[in-house]
């Protein structure tokens, strides 16, 4: 990720907000759900003092400058988290999938002693499931029972949380990402990477297998995964860029490419950059294929037509919201299946970017009734103190001309190259 610039951090004299979650730059979907939380709380309270808990307080030191102060929780004294803890007049757990089994305890376990030391606490869109654990179960329904107000993304975790036995009100909201802004990826970060302007580019997202496949194998998986990028170098006269969302995704991707018939058109992203800036270099793409729930959010926040890969109950619940197909599993045999899904997004997708765009205005709307509500929760903790939030009514979701003229014609913002140029990988 690039590094954000330093600046000295401002004295500042209102309540002190702890923000927990899967945060140190392991996955860019969390850091994009950490800088929408934090602009979210400087919104509602421009004063507050914004403290982080990180798995990694370095990275996040470097790369989130709205926090005003960051805290190790892993590999450090439980003295010196609870010390941190002490001092809040709230803790936000979130926002993000930390609700699963052997995670869930942990994350919770940091809430409960925040509760027990008379502390507010906050669940900001989070994701639940698997919960199996009885560990993990008995955490969830217990803490939750006694968190001050409880907002899911999705209702495939409103759904878990209920198997799990937790009996109070919970929320469904959206994912606080689809609030973030794009940062420039530019005509020189394109060079840099070795990624053509004058053709077109389809993005893809991998993954391990996981769930999503399990009765394959790695090698299947893999040799599937590059018969779909063929498919669409071939049927679009393409170039494909895979974008690597969490450092072991990059395995992943270039075992793909090495069983592509055409590697020589294929690339994958070295640099180290933003979450805004990968939402940027989106705005480059014609297409999207992929399994990450982020890749997915970001591709949907462009306005492209975007096929997400079967991976986990988040991401069927993404793909329903947005009206996107969505295939039940991956299987070898069904490799013809799932490259007709892909031609026929791309066919149709000019005749559905206007519900998509609805669609994801809607979302946006959702992600941004988190953020109110936790706002309500500073007004009752301290006396409706706030301000009016700045967090823009309409995000930064594409528009029709955003968006561009029919996928099929030549009118694009970058035409389509006669000889595509061979790439490195």
């Amino acid at each position: 990720m690039t590094t954000a610039p330093s600046r000295p951090r401002l004295a500042r004299s209102g309540p002190r907000i702890g923000v927990l979650g899967s945060y140190g730059g392991c996955n860019i979907g969390d850091e994009s759900i950490l800088t929408c939380v934090l602009r979210c709380l400087r919104a509602q309270r421009p004063e507050a003092r914004l403290v982080v808990f990180s798995r990694n307080a370095e990275h996040t030191r470097a790369h989130h400058p709205a926090a005003d102060e960051v805290v190790d929780w892993e590999g450090v004294s439980r003295d010196h988290v609870l010390e941190a803890l002490a001092s809040l007049d709230l803790l936000v757990l979130g926002g993000g999938g930390l609700l699963f089994d052997g995670e869930a305890r942990r994350y919770l376990r940091l809430v409960r002693a925040a509760q027990e030391r008379g502390i507010r606490t906050f669940a900001y869109a989070v994701g639940a499931g698997p919960l199996r654990e009885p560990e993990d179960r008995e955490a969830v329904r217990t803490v939750l029972a006694d968190m001050d107000d409880v907002v899911v993304r999705d209702e495939e975790s409103k759904l878990v949380l209920e198997d799990v036995g937790v009996e109070r009100d919970v929320v469904v909201t959206a994912d606080p990402a689809l609030l973030l802004e794009p940062e420039p990826f530019t005509a020189e970060m394109m060079r840099q990477e070795g990624v053509p302007t004058d053709s077109r580019l389809v993005g893809m997202s991998v993954r391990e297998p996981g769930r999503a496949a399990e009765k394959l194998d790695e090698g299947d998986y893999h040799a599937l995964l590059a018969d779909v990028a063929d498919f669409l170098v071939r049927r679009l006269d393409a170039h494909v860029v895979f974008l690597p969302m969490e450092r072991h995704d990059v395995r992943h991707a270039h075992a793909v490419l090495s069983h592509m018939t055409a590697p020589d058109v294929g690339r994958i992203l070295h640099g180290s950059y933003s979450p805004g800036q990968i939402l940027g270099f989106m705005r480059h793409l014609d297409l999207a294929v992929g399994m990450r729930l982020h890749f997915v959010i970001f591709a949907a926040l462009s306005g492209l037509p975007v096929l997400p890969l079967p991976y986990s109950g988040k991401v069927f619940d993404f793909a329903g919201r947005m009206g996107a197909p969505a295939l039940v599993g991956v299987a070898r045999e069904q490799a013809g299946l799932l490259l007709a899904e892909v031609d026929r997004l791309w066919d149709e997708f000019p005749e559905r970017r206007e519900d998509l765009l609805g669609r994801i205005t809607d979302l946006s709307a959702q992600a941004r009734e988190t953020c109110a509500r936790a706002g309500a929760l500073l007004d009752e903790i301290h006396g409706g103190s706030g301000v009016e939030s700045d967090v823009p009514a309409e995000t930064d979701v594409p528009t029709e001309a955003a968006v561009g003229a029919d996928p099929a014609q030549a009118e694009r913002s970058h035409p389509p190259a006669a000889d595509p140029r061979p790439l490195g990988v």
